[in-house]
């Protein structure tokens, strides 16, 4: 019995330590590459439409977070009931995106950590 409850204790700490209380969730590059191979997920670029035209993840469709119309484009955009993975160019923007995101009622958020910077994936132009 001690050793369910040991089991089911770390479980909970690993849970807890994989989200950040906000929402959304935060992973490496790797975990993100896994994510954003499953065909249900929104991939969205959270950074400029000059800084996506350098280059973005395959897929991708480009939502910029500083602009004032930010959550009427998700809104048009983005479906509730599918997943979502976004990513900027270091890993702030998009932070601050999920948290936007999620403020709307979107769950199952997933972000790119350390951002653009950090693909060694494919990219398009």
């Amino acid at each position: 019995m001690k050793k369910l409850f040991y089991i089911l204790g770390v479980a909970l700490v690993m849970m807890t330590a994989c989200g950040n209380g906000k929402g959304y969730t935060s992973v490496s590059v790797d975990e993100f590459a896994k994510v954003i191979v499953d065909n249900q997920v929104q991939l969205i670029d959270t950074r400029t439409e000059a800084e996506f035209n350098e280059g973005h993840i395959p897929g991708a469709i480009n939502i910029d977070v500083n602009e004032s119309d930010f959550e009427a484009k998700v809104g048009q955009k983005i479906d509730k009931t599918r997943p979502i993975a976004l990513y900027c160019r270091g890993g702030r923007r998009s932070k601050i995106a999920a948290e936007r995101i999620v403020a709307l009622g979107y769950d199952d958020i997933t972000e790119l950590n350390t951002g653009f910077l950090s693909w060694t994936g494919e990219v398009e132009k």
